[in-house]
C-alpha cells in the first residue's frame, strides 16, 4: 500500500496591524507621563519647615541646658542656704548676729562662696521682731519690743536669664520663751525711703554704719515693700552715718561735721535708749541736662542777585542779571512778577532784626514786600497780630523792624516781592539788594558754675549746696551731665571769663524732674560791671518772645528791648541803683515796677497776666 504525503502545504503570513496596536495602546491605561519639576515655593516651604524643625530643636536642647544647670545650682543654693541656717540654729540666743550688724554676732552679713563650680552670693540678716501679740512699738504692754530674732538667708547665682535666689527664713525666740531686751541702753532705728512724691520707694539701698559703737556697726540691706528698713535694739549712741541709693536712682544721705560744713542738714542721726529714732530720705531717678553756650553775635543774610542761587523755583516772571532783580523780557509788562527768597534758618536764633531793601520803582510801577514763614512744604504769611500790615505789604521806605517776630515760634522766614507794573510800558522796577538781621550764636568753650537748690548745710562760707559744681562746655560749647537729682539749677559764669550771661532758653533756675532730659542755651555777651536780664512769662510760666521791656532811670537811662525767642531782654553797661520796669506784650496787661535794683549781674522776672 502506497502512501502519499502532500508536503505542498502553505501557510500565509501576514504583517501586524500596527494603527490596531497603536490604538490599543492608546488606549491603555499605564501610557507614560512627564514629570513635574520643584518650583520656588516647594523649595521655600520646605526649608520655612526644615528652619521651624530645627530651631524647636535648638530650643528644646537649650532648655533642657537651662533646666539641667538650674538644677544644679539650685540644689548647690539649698545647701548652701540650709547649710547657713543649721549653723545658726547650733548657736546661742545671744549669740545670733551678724558681723557689724544689729543684733551683732560673728555671722558674715555677706560672702561670696563657690559650689560644684558655680559662684554664689550668700546674704544673712539677723533682726529683732516685735510680736503683735503683746503690742508693738510704744504699744507694747512690757516695753521689750526685741520679742525674738528672724533670721533671713538669701543664696544669690547668676543663670542665663538673669540673677535667681533662694531664701530661707526662720525664727529664732529666747530660751524657756521669755522676752529678753536688748543690751541696754538701745533703741530702734527706723529709715524710710521715698520717692520725688513722697510716695514708698521698695528695694531702696540702704547702708548705715557707725564707727563709734562696740562693735561698730556696718549694714547693707534693703527697705521693705513699704519702704522701710527697721532695726529694733541699735546701740544708743550718735553718729549713726546713713546712704540711701537705689540703682539709677539719686542718693540721699547724712552728713557729718566739716570745715565747709559745720552745721549739716541732715546730720548724722542718734539713738536714744527706749525711743525710736526716724530718718526719711527721698530719692528718685536721676536726669540729664544738656547745656550749649553761644557767644551772641548779630548776623545777617543778604543777596545781591549775582545769580540766583538764594531764589527759589516758585520765583516767576523774574529776571536776575547785573546784580538786580527785575521783570523778565522786555516791554509791555503785563504779568505781575513774584520773587521769594531762599528759607533763611539761622543757627542757634536768639532774636530777628531788621528786614531791609534796596530798590528803584519806576512812575507806574510797584514793589511790595512782604514775610512768610515754612509751614508743611508751603509758605504762610506771617499774621498781622504778630508784623503788623504784612496781608497788604510794605511798599514805603528802605527797611521793616522784624524784632517783634517771635524767633521761638517762627525760627525760619522767606523773604517775597510783588512787583506789578501799572503801565505795562514803563521801565522795570527792580531790587538791587535784600537782607535780613537777625542775632545768633556761635559755639565756645566756656568755664560755668551749676548749683543746684537743694541745701545740706551751712558754714563759714554761707549756704552749703548739695550739687554746686564748676564745669566747662567741650569746643563746641556743648556739655551733657548725666546722674542729676531732680532739683532747680542755676547757671552762672564767673567774671573772669569776660562774658554776662545775656539770655538763657531756657530761664533760669532750670526745673529738672525725675526721670527727664532737658537742655538749655546760654547765650553770652561781652561782660560789663552791671547788668540786668529780664525774662517774661505768662501766668502759665510760659516764656514770652517778641514782647517788650523797657528800663528807665529816672533822666539818665532809657531803653526799650524786645524779648529774644527765649523771653529775655538784656541790658548791659548800666550804673548800679534802682530802676524802674516796664513789660507789655499784645493781648496781655502792662507790668510795671519801681525800685529794681541792680547790682552786678542782676535777673529779674516779669509775669504778665
Amino acid at each position: 500500500m502506497q502512501m502519499k504525503i502532500n508536503l505542498s502545504t502553505s501557510y500565509k503570513l501576514q504583517a501586524p496591524d500596527l494603527s490596531a496596536q497603536s490604538a490599543a495602546t492608546n488606549r491603555s491605561p499605564l501610557r507614560a507621563t512627564r514629570s513635574r519639576g520643584v518650583t520656588l515655593i516647594d523649595t521655600v516651604v520646605g526649608t520655612a519647615l526644615m528652619l521651624v524643625i530645627f530651631l524647636g530643636i535648638a530650643a528644646a536642647f537649650k532648655l533642657a541646658v537651662d533646666v539641667v544647670t538650674n538644677n544644679k545650682a539650685r540644689g548647690s543654693a539649698i545647701a548652701l542656704a540650709n547649710e547657713r541656717m543649721e549653723y545658726i540654729r547650733s548657736l546661742t540666743y545671744a549669740a545670733i548676729g551678724t558681723s557689724g550688724g544689729i543684733p551683732p554676732g560673728a555671722i558674715a552679713q555677706s560672702e561670696p562662696v563657690t559650689l560644684n563650680g558655680i559662684p554664689f552670693t550668700r546674704r544673712t540678716i539677723v533682726e529683732y521682731a516685735d510680736d503683735p501679740k503683746d503690742g508693738t512699738g510704744a504699744a507694747d504692754v512690757n516695753g521689750i519690743t526685741s520679742d525674738y530674732k528672724v533670721a533671713k538667708v538669701d543664696v544669690l547665682w547668676t543663670s542665663r536669664t538673669g540673677d535667681r535666689h533662694i531664701i530661707l527664713v526662720s525664727r529664732y525666740e529666747p530660751p524657756s520663751g521669755m522676752e529678753i531686751a536688748c543690751t541696754p541702753p538701745c533703741g530702734t532705728l527706723t529709715i524710710n525711703a521715698v520717692d520725688a512724691s513722697s510716695q514708698p520707694l521698695a528695694g531702696a539701698s540702704v547702708s548705715i554704719v557707725n564707727p563709734s559703737t562696740t562693735p561698730a556697726i556696718s549694714i547693707n540691706t534693703f527697705t521693705n515693700a513699704s519702704g522701710t528698713a527697721s532695726f529694733i535694739g541699735a546701740p544708743a549712741a550718735s553718729g549713726y552715718q546713713i546712704v540711701t541709693t537705689k540703682s539709677g536712682y539719686s542718693t540721699a544721705q547724712t552728713y557729718g561735721v566739716t570745715a565747709q560744713n559745720t552745721d549739716p542738714d541732715p546730720g548724722h542721726l542718734t539713738v536714744s535708749h527706749n525711743q525710736t529714732t526716724t530718718g526719711t530720705f527721698a530719692i528718685d531717678a536721676v536726669s540729664s541736662l544738656a547745656v550749649s553756650t553761644y557767644s551772641r553775635t548779630t548776623n545777617s543774610w543778604s543777596d545781591s542777585f549775582a545769580d540766583e542761587s538764594k531764589i527759589v523755583a516758585s520765583t516767576d516772571h523774574i529776571e536776575v542779571s547785573g546784580n538786580r532783580a527785575r521783570f523778565e523780557g522786555i516791554q509791555p509788562w503785563t504779568t505781575p512778577a513774584n520773587l521769594y527768597s531762599q528759607t533763611i534758618t539761622p543757627v542757634a536764633l536768639s532774636r530777628w532784626g531788621t528786614f531791609s531793601w534796596n530798590d528803584t520803582q519806576p512812575s507806574e510801577t510797584s514793589i511790595t514786600y512782604h514775610v512768610y514763614y515754612p509751614t508743611g512744604g508751603g509758605l504762610t504769611l506771617i499774621p498781622d497780630a504778630v508784623l503788623p500790615g504784612n496781608s497788604a505789604g510794605f511798599s514805603s521806605g528802605t527797611s521793616m523792624d522784624l524784632r517783634g517776630v517771635p524767633a521761638d515760634t517762627y525760627p525760619s522766614l522767606v523773604l517775597y516781592a510783588y512787583l506789578v507794573a501799572q503801565n505795562p510800558n514803563a521801565p522795570s522796577p527792580s531790587i538791587e539788594e535784600w537782607s535780613l538781621t537777625y542775632e545768633s550764636g556761635q559755639g565756645i568753650t566756656i568755664p560755668f558754675t551749676m548749683r543746684g537748690a537743694k541745701v545740706i548745710g551751712s558754714g563759714p562760707g554761707g549756704t552749703v549746696y548739695k550739687y554746686d559744681q564748676l564745669l566747662t562746655t567741650n569746643s563746641s560749647g556743648a556739655l551733657t551731665i548725666s546722674n542729676l537729682e531732680w532739683d532747680a539749677y542755676t547757671l552762672s559764669v564767673a567774671v573772669s571769663t569776660g562774658y554776662d550771661i545775656a539770655s538763657s532758653c531756657a530761664p533760669q533756675p532750670v526745673v529738672l524732674a525725675p526721670n527727664t532730659s532737658r537742655s538749655i542755651q546760654l547765650f553770652l555777651a561781652a561782660q560789663t560791671t552791671n547788668s540786668l536780664l529780664v525774662d517774661v512769662k505768662n501766668s502759665s510760666g510760659v516764656t514770652i518772645a517778641g514782647g517788650t521791656v523797657r528800663v528807665t532811670k529816672g533822666g539818665s537811662y532809657d531803653a526799650t528791648v524786645t524779648t529774644d525767642a527765649c523771653g529775655q531782654a538784656f541790658f548791659d553797661g548800666l550804673t548800679n541803683g534802682n530802676y524802674s520796669v516796664t513789660a507789655s506784650s499784645t493781648g496781655y496787661q502792662t507790668y510795671s515796677a519801681d525800685g529794681v535794683d541792680v547790682t552786678g549781674t542782676t535777673r529779674f522776672s516779669v509775669v504778665l497776666n
